[in-house]
């Protein structure tokens, strides 16, 4: 019954919009597929990070000293609102119908890892959320690498089908640069909302 629950838990933390999607959808607005699915596999990555630094402890001294809480939060805060500027400021093709110039894979990729590594509220989450669904008198560490590993490929798969549905959306030349637009502004305000809910964040 635990794990049942911790997975309904992870399934609905997943499909919460937060900093990785909204990156995941503004990579596809502007470069496609491609670079779309390069995203979802860099806030994989960082995901993962935040996984292994619970698992040793590292979230632990994140959430007890107000230095480290407040440097890695104003940071990640700072480079969301970067990206939100950056797409919001972004102009629009000249031609409705011309392709997004797209600014590699590899970039996107490790934006990615930037984004979800400098999120300190996955942090906190992991260090919260896990230890509740752990088994008392089996190696802590472990467990933990286990649970955080199930809740990264939950939020990749959710990342994944975000990115397709974009690309899906965007594909039609019918009204397809109205659609871009609205995503990327969409993205672009959603990223300065949660890096201004970052800032604003207190620790508990």
């Amino acid at each position: 019954m635990t794990y049942f629950t911790f997975l309904i838990a992870a399934l609905v933390l997943a499909v919460t919009p937060g900093p990785g999607m909204a990156y995941v959808v503004a990579r596809t607005v502007a470069g496609g597929r491609k670079e779309g699915l390069a995203s979802c596999v860099g806030t994989g990555l960082g995901g993962l990070f935040h996984v292994l630094a619970a698992a040793l402890g590292l979230s632990l001294l994140l959430a007890q000293s107000a230095l480290a809480f407040s440097l890695v939060k104003y940071v990640g805060a700072a480079y969301l609102i970067y990206l939100g500027v950056r797409l919001l400021m972004k102009k629009d093709q000249a031609e409705p119908g011309a392709p997004v110039i797209a600014q590699g894979a590899r970039r996107a990729f490790l934006e990615g890892i930037l984004v979800e590594a400098l999120n300190v509220k996955t942090a906190l989450f992991f260090l919260a959320f896990l230890p509740q669904f752990t088994q008392p008198g089996e190696p802590l560490a472990g467990q933990v690498l286990v649970l955080g590993g199930i809740c990264v490929a939950l939020n990749t798969g959710v990342d994944v089908i975000a990115a397709l549905g974009a690309h899906r959306l965007l594909k039609s030349q019918v009204g397809r640069a109205a659609r871009a637009r609205l995503l990327r502004r969409l993205s672009g305000l959603t990223m300065l909302g949660l890096g201004a809910w970052l800032a604003l964040a207190k620790r508990s």
